[in-house]
């Protein structure tokens, strides 16, 4: 292939600059294929197949990412969304599996279309900034939440709902240990810390007992088929669903804006109005990335910030997702070591992915009490309910509050007027 395809001398790079880059994105990120197939295992979905379909999806997508829209950018399964996907929908609020990828698939093509026009444009604006950064950090809180859970960290009781476990369980131990590496490595700016730290974690156990090796285990197997087409259509009229479907969209979009918005200032490859070049390629791209990723079994595909690894390494075209989806098809076939990883040992991951969403919270103006209202209604509704679309109805709803209160209600665009008016309905017809 040609290096001009790609416009590396238009664009300052080169050959080797670009392939280093997807490299460093690609370790930086390899996680996901440890940490999915374990959550979405959690809702009945065989961690080899979600292993199969997590692969599949990247590296088709990635490579559309890099050959059409030019860009250095990688996609995978996105955290919080598969945390969702496994926990809220399939754990929750009981659906099946197929259910939850119908959804998927709803909302990657709604997504899909949205992309094509200038509607995206309306729903971007109709949400007011600080409500996305108070959904993101809640999502965050969330997420690190799970992660204490999945490492015993923080375990039932029938008082107090939670309360702090035993931490001389070696599985409670163990997430401490990894917590504790994998901040030290990601502080250091260690590149792959993610992924050192799983992996050191998961040879500690094997010694302690907590991982064994199956018979005939060999690290080099064909994969697994992957769940093509399982959907299931009979509650998408539902209100329930349509929180499913509307919560998958509203993470998806703004977790897709957030990074390319980040990947536009990294990299300043911006045209005339300031957005990312070919951002609509990269809108469509990832759209149907999710499209393609519940077809095959998988929870929503997106845009990664950790994209931004390979960019700080020089990336700057689609020559770095190429190098990175050659790597993601390589592991295709290691799947045995990545199926051998336990939940305590990507529990630290989930815990720091969620404090860094949290991040978000330093956009909120406390200063302002309704800014602080609707962000800690949001934050401790989606905590307290253990689902992320309550936290999303009540923060809208607290919004909508607020703004009436303080006589502006046209800061209240007729998205959130007509969502409102939906949310309360789903409100009362709750059990």
């Amino acid at each position: 292939m040609k290096a001009d395809f790609f416009e590396l001398k238009q664009r300052g790079t080169t050959v080797r600059t670009e392939i280093i880059a997807g490299i460093t994105t690609f370790f930086s990120m390899s996680y996901i294929l440890a940490v999915n197939p374990a959550i979405l295992s959690a809702a009945g979905m065989p961690a080899g197949a979600v292993f199969t379909a997590t692969v599949l999806a990247s590296v088709v997508v990635t490579l559309v990412m890099g050959l059409w829209a030019n860009l250095p950018v990688v996609l995978s399964a996105g955290m919080g969304l598969n945390a969702f996907f496994a926990y809220t929908v399939c754990g929750v609020m009981g659906y099946s599996y197929q259910t939850a990828l119908t959804a998927v698939f709803c909302e990657g093509v709604v997504f899909f279309l949205l992309s094509l026009s200038k509607a995206r444009d309306v729903f971007i604006r109709s949400i007011p900034p600080f409500l996305k950064a108070a959904i993101a950090a809640a999502i965050g809180c969330f997420i690190a939440f799970i992660g204490l859970q999945n490492g015993k960290i923080i375990v039932a009781n029938p008082a107090t709902f939670v309360t702090i476990g035993s931490l001389k369980t070696p599985e409670a131990f163990l997430t401490l240990l990894g917590l504790a590496l994998c901040t030290t490595l990601f502080m250091k700016q260690v590149k792959g810390a993610f992924l050192i730290s799983i992996f050191a974690i998961t040879a500690i156990a094997f010694p302690l007992g907590l991982v064994a090796l199956p018979e005939g285990f060999s690290p080099i197997s064909l994969p697994e088929k992957p769940l093509f087409w399982e959907f299931g259509w009979k509650s998408v009229f539902s209100f329930d669903f349509f929180m499913v479907f509307f919560t998958l969209f509203f993470m998806d979009i703004f977790d897709t804006l957030g990074t390319l918005i980040g990947i536009a200032s990294q990299t300043g490859l911006v045209d005339k109005d300031g957005a990312l070049l070919n951002f609509k390629k990269a809108l469509i791209t990832d759209a149907l990335g999710t499209v393609a990723g519940s077809s095959l079994g998988c929870s929503p595909i997106t845009s990664f910030a950790e994209s931004s690894t390979g960019v700080a390494e020089g990336g700057k075209t689609g020559m770095t997702a190429v190098a990175a989806a050659g790597l993601f098809l390589a592991a295709l076939f290691l799947s045995p070591v990545f199926l051998l990883i336990p939940s305590f040992a990507t529990a630290p991951v989930l815990i720091i992915v969620g404090f860094l969403m949290a991040g978000s919270l330093r956009h909120i103006d406390f200063s302002d009490f309704s800014q602080c209202f609707v962000t800690m209604m949001t934050v401790l509704m989606m905590l307290l309910s253990y689902s992320i679309a309550q936290g999303i109805v009540f923060g809208i709803l607290s919004f909508v509050l607020c703004s009436v209160v303080r006589k502006r209600s046209k800061d209240v665009s007729l998205l959130i007027w007509v969502l409102s008016i939906i949310f309360l309905i789903w409100l009362y017809l709750q059990k």
